[in-house]
Order: structure tokens, then C-alpha cells, then sequence
């Protein structure tokens, strides 16, 4: 049995430009980064943005008081093509009175079962994520 399908699709505009959408979603790719992510720039959002769902669900269902959170990526890339991801550090930064404990629940739940882009990944990529909480 086959799980949910994703769909994108690209129209080139110009230069190495396209409009791209997936789902009710739309964004600009751009190979330079100014008009929109380029598509490395998007694979870090998207890893970025799948483990903090994850973590803010997690910690939500676990009735744990958040009232924010922020994340931030760094990505050390191979300096030759195809200049793929060798190294990445994922810092979260959550409010609240949220316990350690169940920060590094989240992120180990992320990691090994919830995230899709990080399985998706190669799995010999050094990644750390670390974590504060600010009350």
C-alpha cells in the first residue's frame, strides 16, 4: 500500500527562475537566492521546518506550556559538485517552562521516526541539533 503522494511543479519565468507550487503552496526557486530560495536554500528550510512541526507538536500533545519557538540552520556544503550537504547544525531556541526532558524527546522522535526530509536525507551526514529553552 503506497502512503500520500506529493506533487510539485516548476514553470520557468526567466534566467534560472521558476514559480513553483505544491499543493495550495507557491514560491519562487531562484538559483541565485534573490527572488525566492535557491533549491539547497529550500532543502534547508524544508529539513528546518519539518523537525520544528514535529518538536512544537510533540511538546504540545505532551501538555507542556510553549510559547514559542525559533530554529536556526547552518549547513557545511562539499566545496565540489554536486556540493552536497556534508555537515548540519539545527539550533531551537523554545519558550517557555518546557522541560529539558521533553525538548530532547521531541528532537529524538523528530530524528528517528517523524521528520521525512531528514529520512529522506543521506543518513552519513553529521547532524547535531542542540537546544535552549528561555522561560
Amino acid at each position: 500500500m503506497a502512503g500520500p503522494i506529493t506533487t510539485a511543479s516548476l514553470t520557468w519565468t526567466r534566467d534560472l527562475q521558476f514559480d513553483a507550487r505544491s499543493g495550495q503552496a507557491a514560491l519562487v526557486i531562484d538559483s541565485s537566492g534573490k527572488a525566492g530560495p535557491s533549491p539547497v536554500e529550500a532543502l534547508a528550510l524544508a529539513l528546518a521546518g519539518c523537525m520544528a512541526i514535529d518538536v512544537v507538536d510533540i511538546v504540545q500533545k505532551g501538555r507542556h506550556p510553549m510559547k514559542g519557538l525559533s530554529a536556526s540552520l547552518t549547513a557545511e556544503r562539499a566545496p565540489e559538485p554536486p556540493r552536497r550537504f556534508v555537515k548540519v547544525d539545527l539550533h531551537f531556541v523554545v519558550e517557555g517552562d518546557v522541560p529539558a526532558s521533553a525538548i530532547q524527546r521531541a528532537l529524538q522522535l523528530s530524528r528517528d521516526k517523524y521528520c521525512s526530509v531528514w529520512q529522506t536525507l543521506r543518513q552519513d551526514i553529521p547532524f547535531a541539533t542542540t537546544y535552549e529553552v528561555r522561560p
